[in-house]
């Protein structure tokens, strides 16, 4: 029997009502990723979530293992996050879920790692096996694996460091104990071609892409001087740069190694710290030669420019670790000399250059300073905090 056309008619109109009042109903807001980032406590072996809008704290995820020298690479969509631990972990964070989504042991040691160019593989440098590993961004499943040279001795392989990623769909990075660089280009395939520049210098021990992602340069251990490779032409080979740079200088003990990834780039100026002296040198970038040396406070760690390039920050290994100075990068002028605490380990610029993040280790806080007065913001405590990472690095290249 059909029901009555006014009795329908009001069924309709209470189901239209029903569901109009389920899509109205307020729910939790979906949360954008572009200000959050990550800052490793070496410690605990956790991270703690960070936004710089409100420069809050949005959550500590724990289980990282040994985090003493970590660093940090994000996806492309900037959701998700990629830690490199000591241990040989790497683990996988979800930003969004504010927890691990995933993790393996891919080594017994290593040293760092990056993101390839479509986002696709994550590269992981060893220092035990030696080599470098090459995973699924995704499923962290493993991709491929390049065993490093072996020493003359057969002992074990050479330690790989500065892994970094370039464009063409390439990997570089440095073998110390081998004095080479690598070049392992996935652009056809999961299957690597490997390109090796043998005998670059003693000891390479960190590097840097410049911005456009066209010059790799590893600086040296055991000499005076870096190794420079212009991957316009890399038929050309690696060129030594600063060759002797320290020449007359008193070698002084060396207790942090400076760590050429923060190395300042102002317009065609490069500030680079120089291993064991209490100096900043200052390079032109288009023939590489020095053209100043700036006497600072100690030995500096990071060189980093404000994202405007006005200004260039540097911290230092101890015993002056508690000191950052600001340069003046046209007059390379001392603009100021802050005491922030003891232990300053790192340092990371918002994008747009507003704020500067300090994770300052011995007094177990991070301290959000406005660079352009000069003039500390905010701290936030952390369990003895070091590398602190933005997720806008994940549209650098080279990092």
């Amino acid at each position: 029997m059909k029901r009555p056309l006014l009795t329908r008619l009001l069924a309709l109109a209470a189901g239209s009502l029903l569901l109009s009042a389920c899509i109205s109903q307020p729910g939790p807001a979906p949360r954008a990723t572009g200000d959050l980032g990550l800052v490793i406590e070496r410690a605990s072996g956790s991270v703690q979530l960070i936004e710089s809008t409100g420069q809050s704290s949005l959550a500590r995820i724990e289980g990282l293992g040994d985090l003493s020298h970590a660093s940090v690479v994000f996806s492309r969509d900037e959701r998700y996050a990629y830690v490199f631990g000591r241990d040989g972990g790497l683990t996988k964070i979800d930003l969004l879920e504010q927890r691990i989504d995933k993790r393996v042991i891919q080594g017994g040691n290593s040293i760092g790692g990056a993101i390839s160019q479509d986002g696709r593989l994550i590269a992981v440098g060893n220092y035990e096996p030696g080599g470098v590993k090459v995973f699924d961004a995704q499923s962290l499943e493993l991709v491929a694996d390049i065993p490093s040279t072996a020493l003359p001795d057969g002992s074990r392989n050479s330690r790989v460091v500065g892994v970094i990623d370039a464009p063409g769909q390439r990997f570089l990075f440095a073998l110390f104990d081998t004095a080479e660089i690598w070049i392992a280009d996935f652009s056809q395939g999961d299957t690597p071609q490997i390109t090796r520049f043998e005998q670059i210098g003693k000891q390479p021990y960190d590097d840097l892409l410049t911005p456009e992602g066209r010059y790799y340069i590893a600086g040296l251990f055991g000499e005076d001087g870096m190794a420079l490779l212009d991957l316009w032409y890399p038929e050309r080979g690696v060129q030594r740069i600063l060759d002797g740079y320290g020449r007359g200088q008193q070698a002084l003990p060396v207790y942090k190694m400076p760590h050429l990834e923060g190395w300042a780039i102002a317009g065609n100026k490069a500030f680079v710290p120089a291993i064991g002296q209490h100096r900043v040198l200052v390079m032109d970038t288009e023939r590489w030669q020095q053209q100043h040396a700036i006497e600072v406070a100690g030995q500096p760690v990071f060189v980093m420019a404000r994202p405007d390039a006005r200004q260039i920050w540097v911290n230092f290994a101890y015993p002056d670790n508690h000191r950052v100075q600001v340069l003046d990068s046209e007059t390379y002028e001392i603009l100021a000399d802050l005491e922030p605490g003891p232990g300053v380990l790192h340092m990371e610029f918002t994008p747009r250059g507003e704020q500067l993040w300090l994770s300052v280790r011995d007094a177990n806080e991070i301290q959000v300073w406005d660079p352009y007065r000069l003039e500390l913001i905010k701290r936030l405590p952390a369990d003895s905090p070091s590398g602190i990472f933005f997720t806008s690095r994940a549209h650098k290249t080279g990092l």
